[in-house]
């Protein structure tokens, strides 16, 4: 199928950050055929169907570069507690009571929530992920899916296989909208021994790595005590960062290790609201760019944020990097919504696809409308964008050059059925809590 998109407020994020006040978007199936001004659109180009994008930016799809989408259960559960605490006492308790097909029915949930407020691609770190993938595939989002894996225990093994199985089955599956990765999920979970057996597994399958990395200071001080090394010098030493990494936080770092990840070029995905919900501290994120370490932004889980809005965390972003720094140069609004674009594309893999708006690359575009007072009176549509911007201003959401969201209402999601479904899961493990 054939779309144009006409008459809106282009904004590119190509490296020359071109921008059309006036511009037009041509798809041809699930790709961008040409992005500029409408009067150079090709004559041979027919759409089967036009957009008008009148008082609207049309911008590439934002990029949750780290979430757990089936913890969306856990929402309003367990606040204002410490990281261990929040996992040890709460979470992980509840988790051992879901069943495989709840994950199904907790991640459409959450896509359903990523979709409404402009997300065409999530990276994903959680149990059941077999579940997450049919609801990815069912529901027309992109993402990036990784078991995850803790061990040594009686199922390290077994979640290993999982993780294995899940690259057989889903590995470009979704008409290539699914990826996969390898989940372990911290060195507070993963002994050497069984870290090496997750890069072994990564190698073998020609994927990268996704794992929490220096989330917290307990963590630096317990890797310390423990290794004599910084989380980060301590999965240097192993050899961990010769595979491409996703490491999400990267809260607590020291010079030289974020001199390490320089080097290595490990992909950073900065989570700054889960962050200060859960105390955990807030990223340096300025001095990681001027290392040219790349950053995207995620939400993590619904469960310590309490929301999945990456337009939210591009606000939080800008906003904390400048008070940490006390300079309000730093993180400016361009930088910001890179970081929610292209730049979260980068750290996911998936940069020669998405993360801008460019002839050849697939066809993941959301139109925001702009002609709200909070966009009043006229001024650059990025600072607007990222200082001003509401999840409830995004009107249209095309993925692979499939609507699946227009005038703000799902075509692909039957949120009735989704909340009837969750509402069911929630009485079943968390009874009257």
């Amino acid at each position: 199928m054939n779309i144009l998109i006409r008459k809106s407020y282009v904004i590119t994020m190509d490296d020359d950050d071109n921008l059309y006040p006036q511009g037009c978007i041509a798809i041809k199936g699930d790709t961008i055929a040409y992005v500029g001004d409408e009067e150079s659109l090709p004559v041979g180009f027919v759409p089967d169907e036009v957009l008008d994008g009148s008082g609207m930016l049309a911008l590439p799809g934002f990029v949750n570069a780290h979430t757990h989408s089936a913890m969306s259960l856990f929402r309003g559960y367990a606040n204002d507690m410490p990281l261990m605490d929040w996992l040890a006492q709460k979470i992980w308790p509840l988790e051992d009571r879901l069943q495989p097909e709840d994950a199904y029915w907790l991640s459409m949930l959450s896509i359903a929530e990523m979709l409404m407020s402009g997300v065409t691609v999530f990276a994903d770190m959680y149990m059941f992920m077999d579940q997450t993938a049919k609801a990815v595939e069912h529901s027309g989002i992109r993402a990036v899916l990784s078991r995850g894996l803790q061990g040594p225990d009686s199922r390290s093994e077994q979640r290993l296989m999982e993780n294995r199985k899940l690259w057989e089955e889903w590995h470009g599956g979704a008409q290539g909208r699914i990826r996969v990765m390898v989940g372990p999920h911290a060195i507070y979970t993963c002994d050497a021994h069984y870290l090496r057996r997750c890069m072994e597994l990564a190698q073998q399958l020609g994927v990268g790595l996704h794992i929490h990395l220096a989330e917290t200071r307990t963590e630096v001080e317990e890797a310390l005590k423990r290794h004599g090394k910084t989380p980060v010098e301590y999965l240097e030493s192993i050899g961990f960062f010769n595979l491409p990494v996703l490491a999400a936080h990267c809260v607590h770092l020291t010079n030289h290790d974020m001199d390490i990840l320089a080097k290595y070029d490990v992909q950073v995905a900065h989570c700054p609201v889960s962050n200060l919900k859960l105390g955990s501290g807030i990223a340096r994120v300025s001095m990681l760019l001027e290392r040219g370490i790349n950053v995207g932004l995620g939400t993590d889980s619904a469960a310590s944020n309490n929301s999945l809005s990456i337009m939210r965390e591009m606000t939080f972003a800008a906003l904390l990097g400048k008070g940490i720094e006390e300079d309000p140069t730093v993180i400016p609004a361009k930088q910001a919504l890179k970081m929610a674009t292209l730049g979260g594309a980068k750290a996911i893999g998936w940069s020669q696809e998405i993360g801008s708006l460019e002839p050849g690359k697939k066809a993941d575009i959301v139109l925001v409308k702009y002609d709200a007072p909070h966009y009043h009176p006229a001024a650059d549509p990025v600072t607007h964008l990222v200082y001003s911007g509401r999840d409830a201003d995004v009107d249209t959401v095309i993925v692979n050059g499939k609507v699946v969201m227009r005038k703000g209402q799902l075509t692909t999601i039957d949120l009735e059925r989704v909340y009837y479904e969750v509402e069911k899961i929630k009485r079943r493990i968390m009874g009257g809590i």
